[in-house]
């Protein structure tokens, strides 16, 4: 299916991305690298009659350290992330994520920004930046604005991004000394979104204690979350131990309306969701 007609504008600046989003309101969309809003487009989910594209905005794909923060450009692609000596020594998490995503061309073309304003329930990049603890930059016509990521990811296609609003910074923390984290997802194809989709970032004492433990997961609920009752019930075990870890990720769905769909059930996810959160947080133990 064709896409309905629209203007189409790239601005130089953010600035003048913002000002062109004030001017058109609710007709106009951003477009970063597209694989988010094209197709819904196509299918005419979305019919913008102003499109916005920052794909020509310079210095918003880069990717750096600042004291002890890793700072990615919101038009930083998949492939940037995933390739980022700076992402796989601080960030696995966000690193695999990146690595999950599509094919080649999807991670050659597709951004973190856009991925993340787009909020799809299923995309890989909400679990990790959620147990990594992330900030999101917003700039808008009121200025800067930092957005913590649990409080981002507000529902289906749902962020805490303000009319005329554009994400262009994400900030990823050191974690706790001696913390690693990795993400995993479980998928009908390789290239597909997540069916479950868990990031976990754990630090553990000199006897494989757990000291501190983040968990979250996508493609279960209605948007990415924290499973803050795992979490909890992880502090104190030995992570080496699997009934033990096995019986704190028992609460990883609790509270939750697990999705259903053609692909598979809830049920289905529910047990799923336990499996894989038990393996990231193994996983990330064995890291630390």
């Amino acid at each position: 299916m064709n896409t309905n007609t629209f203007d189409y504008f790239t601005p130089g600046s953010v600035a003048e991305a913002i000002d062109l989003l004030s001017l058109h309101g609710d007709q106009a969309r951003i477009m970063a690298g597209g694989h988010s809003l094209i197709p819904a487009m196509r299918l005419r989910l979305a019919q913008p009659k102003v499109l916005v594209d920052i794909g020509r905005v310079g210095g918003l794909n880069d990717i750096r350290l600042e004291q002890n923060t890793i700072c990615i450009g919101a038009l930083a692609t998949h492939y940037q992330v995933e390739s980022s000596d700076l992402v796989r020594k601080y960030a696995r998490a966000l690193q695999e994520a990146a690595a999950s995503i599509g094919d080649p061309q999807v991670r050659n073309r597709g951004t973190i920004g856009g991925s993340s304003a787009h909020a799809d329930p299923a995309a890989d990049y909400p679990a990790a930046l959620l147990a990594l603890d992330a900030e999101l930059v917003a700039n808008g016509p009121g200025g800067i604005r930092i957005i913590d990521a649990a409080s981002f990811f507000v529902g289906p296609l749902t962020t805490a991004l303000q009319k005329c609003e554009i994400l262009t910074e994400i900030r990823i923390p050191f974690g706790p000394v001696g913390a690693a984290s990795t993400y995993q997802k479980l998928s009908v194809r390789q290239t597909d979104f997540a069916l479950v989709g868990v990031a976990a970032q754990v630090t553990v004492d000199d006897s494989g204690i757990c000291t501190s433990a983040r968990l979250a997961l996508s493609g279960v609920g209605h948007c990415a979350y924290r499973a803050a009752r795992v979490e909890e019930a992880l502090l104190g075990l030995r992570l080496s131990d699997l009934p033990a870890v096995t019986r704190a990720c028992e609460g990883v769905v609790q509270g939750v309306s697990v999705n259903e769909d053609a692909v598979t059930s809830a049920d289905f996810r529910s047990q799923m969701a336990r499996v894989y959160a038990r393996r990231v947080i193994q996983a990330a133990a064995e890291r630390c």
